[in-house]
């Protein structure tokens, strides 16, 4: 499999998509919807890879920011684009300063 992607790959909880948490936007590239583990805006490529294009890139992270800005407040995020749990599959995450705080009390 090549780093730009494939459209998706078994058992990979990403490419499954499932609608678990609250969904914002979704759309031919990405999906951005409240990460399972982390109670934040992620947003996720549709394509199985870690190295989307970079007209893909910017699309995503352009969605996130609009997501983030609505649910998190303008100028009170930041991208953290490390893959902790799904190492193959690119996504991002929009965090705010209590992010942490928020998941260990289970809620936004």
């Amino acid at each position: 499999m090549s780093s730009s992607g494939a459209a998706s790959v078994p058992f990979c909880e990403l490419c499954e998509a499932a609608r678990l948490t609250t969904w914002y936007a979704e759309d031919e590239v990405c999906w951005v919807a409240d990460c399972e583990a982390c109670a934040v805006p992620m947003v996720v490529w549709r394509r199985h890879g870690v190295d989307p294009p970079a007209g893909d890139l910017a699309h995503m992270l352009g969605l996130l920011a609009q997501v983030a800005d609505r649910v998190l407040g303008e100028g009170s995020w930041s991208v953290d684009r490390v893959m902790r749990q799904v190492p193959d599959h690119f996504h991002a995450h929009a965090r705010d300063p209590h992010w942490w705080l928020r998941r260990l009390e289970g809620g936004r």
